[in-house]
């Protein structure tokens, strides 16, 4: 299967009774309807009335139900990896992940991982229709509802980066936590302790904001990468951690700077810039007294694993954003 055509209509054969695909494709088709150059055409196979007129469609339902299909405009169809490698290549911003999964030997990595989300496909599809079927309005400690206030799509993609960040930042320090704890770093072991009461307190005022069906789906992996963040540079010294800390919230005053811009000049709903302001403070508190204990870096390797950070830090938002 070649996923490199990139003339003429594809048609994207997706699951509509799919809560995961459902979501998936709604970014997609808002994408295509800026970049009318997509040529995209996109078709519910499970939408037996309507959606499936070609008989050769309702005669392979099941089995394009069972795996993400596309039709080329040659009538020839691609499959699982191959198929979103060849839908990446019609979205502008998912080029560069088409063009990096066409890598001699990425394609059997990503046909790999898609088979793996297969196995657990059914577990996260009674998952998300549990969250699409609860109410997204949260009890306060008093049983009364209050409703979650009403954001632009704008605000609501910034706020899912944030809890994404936050996320990572509680288990971040959990992964310090664990290894001094283990080297009887007591200092170290307080410093984390510390902060990610700060971060839990984040996380929680930012949830109050964002429905569960809004958050992030790649929280489990938020959770994984920031605990290695964490205990990673731990192995090498509290320093190394310290320039760690420094160089992650270098990077999260930037974010939240540009969102209270935004609202600065676009506008927002009342008690979001206070929020963010808030937090961007205190970001800065954990910042400069990282940036204290850690010195000036005058290690080549914790130069670059500092920058490392601070890339990946922004590939998270940007990819939080969106999932």
């Amino acid at each position: 299967m070649n996923p490199g055509h990139t003339t003429g209509t594809l048609k994207i054969l997706f699951d509509g009774g799919c809560p995961l695909c459902r979501r998936e494709i709604a970014h997609v088709k808002s994408l295509a309807e800026k970049h009318q150059d997509s040529t995209l055409c996109f078709i519910d196979v499970n939408d037996v009335a309507s959606a499936l007129p070609d008989s050769a469609y309702a005669h392979d339902r099941a089995q394009l139900l069972a795996r993400f299909h596309v039709e080329l405009a040659d009538g020839s169809r691609l499959d699982g990896a191959a198929a979103f490698i060849a839908m990446w290549q019609r979205l502008p911003g998912w080029r560069w992940l088409a063009r990096f999964a066409q890598l001699p030997g990425m394609a059997s990595v990503f046909e790999l991982a898609y088979l793996s989300f297969l196995r657990v496909r059914p577990v996260l599809q009674r998952l998300a229709v549990y969250l699409e079927n609860k109410s997204s309005v949260p009890l306060q400690t008093d049983g009364t509802k209050t409703a979650i206030p009403k954001l632009s799509l704008h605000l609501l993609r910034e706020l899912r980066s944030d809890h994404a960040g936050e996320t990572g930042a509680v288990s971040i320090y959990r992964g310090i936590e664990a290894v001094a704890s283990r080297r009887g770093w007591t200092d170290l072991l307080a410093f984390a302790r510390r902060h990610g009461e700060t971060e839990s307190e984040h996380l929680r005022l930012i949830e109050e904001w964002l429905s569960p069906q809004s958050r992030s789906r790649l929280l489990g992996p938020w959770r994984i990468a920031g605990w290695l963040t964490g205990a990673l540079p731990a192995l090498f010294g509290p320093r190394a951690v310290y320039a760690t800390i420094a160089a992650v919230e270098t990077f999260v005053d930037h974010h939240y700077q540009q969102q209270i811009d935004y609202i600065d000049l676009h506008g927002g709903p009342e008690g979001l810039r206070e929020l963010l302001s808030q937090c961007q403070r205190e970001e800065c508190h954990h910042r400069d007294e990282a940036a204290m204990l850690a010195g000036a870096p005058t290690d080549g390797a914790l130069r670059l694993w500092c920058a490392l950070v601070g890339f990946g830090s922004a590939t998270a938002v940007k990819v939080a954003r969106r999932f």
